[in-house]
């Protein structure tokens, strides 16, 4: 029978297993992790990892943490090396294999065929005496006494300690090669980070909705300017340079100030001095702008030439928070 109690029990006990699990992996940690860390920083080749079965997953899951970090890796399944894969691992490739027992069949096949081949060979096992640790060049063990897993057979705390070394190794490798937050967008176009990092005010610019007034012109014009470009603002122009800026707010302001508008121009309800930035600076500068002075819009500048506006929810769209 299903309770609340018990469900909430089941799954304290499985997280506080595998922290445990986790946490004494710190007590083997020795040379062989210092080597492993260097020949993989050293090498001019790739990092290869494989596995089987479960391992095989959480050998993807280190592969994509390690190239999103700049270590150049790629995944190998170890029963389809056997089967013509193993092509993929080329001279100067440092090879990674995953195996709790590390004593697999395809394991047995797969290790002799790659110590064969020069490449250097780091176990990431739980059975440091296995056929996989004795070959092995540097073992790095995450023995686990028990699994999560009530009966004691599902790959559970044995899997999370495998991931766990394998994002010790990428961290340390991160820390060696200074890897910074810029860096790690350079591999995340696309993400929130990248963005953050990567994309520029002017990257952002649409140079056809590009509001622009004279000071002499009617607000009846301005009101058509800002509906028609539909950001909200116009941006008030004498000589090509920026003198003010027209929003909705100061539209809704003179109405409620003024009966009639008849004889009213740009430049009698413009604000001026607008807070600028220019088109090179980064879209997360922008953001913060506007964040810091409850604004929307910020009119684009370069060596005072008007370039445009760009707009928070533009820039919300973007994904950068």
């Amino acid at each position: 029978m299903i309770n609340k109690d018990t469900v909430l029990a089941s799954a304290k006990k499985t997280i506080l297993s595998e922290s445990e699990s986790i946490a004494k992996l710190v007590a083997f940690l020795d040379d062989n992790f210092v080597k492993t860390v260097e020949i993989i920083f050293n090498s001019n080749g790739r990092l290869v990892v494989t596995g089987i079965g479960k391992s095989a997953i959480i050998a993807q899951k280190i592969v994509a943490t390690l190239n999103s970090t700049g270590t150049p890796s790629l995944f190998l399944h170890a029963s389809e090396a056997i089967h013509g894969d193993l092509g993929m691992v080329q001279p100067g490739d440092v090879v990674i294999c995953i195996s709790k027992s590390g004593n697999s069949p395809e394991i047995k096949v797969l290790v002799p065929l790659l110590k064969r081949f020069g490449n250097k060979l780091i176990a990431i096992t739980g059975n440091t005496t296995s056929f996989l640790g004795k070959e092995a060049d540097f073992v790095l063990n995450t023995y686990v006494e028990t699994e999560a897993c009530p009966i004691n057979l599902a790959p559970t705390n044995s899997t999370t300690a495998q991931l766990v070394m394998g994002d010790a190794i990428a961290v340390c490798l991160m820390e060696m090669k200074n890897f910074t937050a810029e860096d790690f967008a350079k591999y995340h176009p696309g993400g929130a980070l990248g963005k953050k990092l990567l994309l520029r005010v002017g990257d952002m610019l649409d140079a056809t909705h590009r509001p622009v007034v004279a000071p002499d012109s009617s607000v009846k014009s301005a009101i058509h300017e800002i509906s028609e470009k539909r950001l909200g603002v116009t941006a008030v122009i004498e000589n090509e340079k920026v003198i003010g800026i027209i929003t909705d707010g100061d539209i809704r302001r003179m109405l409620n100030k003024t009966e009639n508008i008849s004889g009213l121009t740009a430049q009698d309800i413009m604000t001026k001095n607008p807070k600028t930035i220019k088109s090179t600076d980064m879209v997360s500068d922008a953001l913060n702008i506007l964040e810091d002075f409850s604004i929307t819009q910020l009119v684009v500048v370069d060596n005072g030439d008007y370039k445009g506006v760009i707009h928070l929810h533009d820039i919300l769209k973007e994904g950068i928070v």
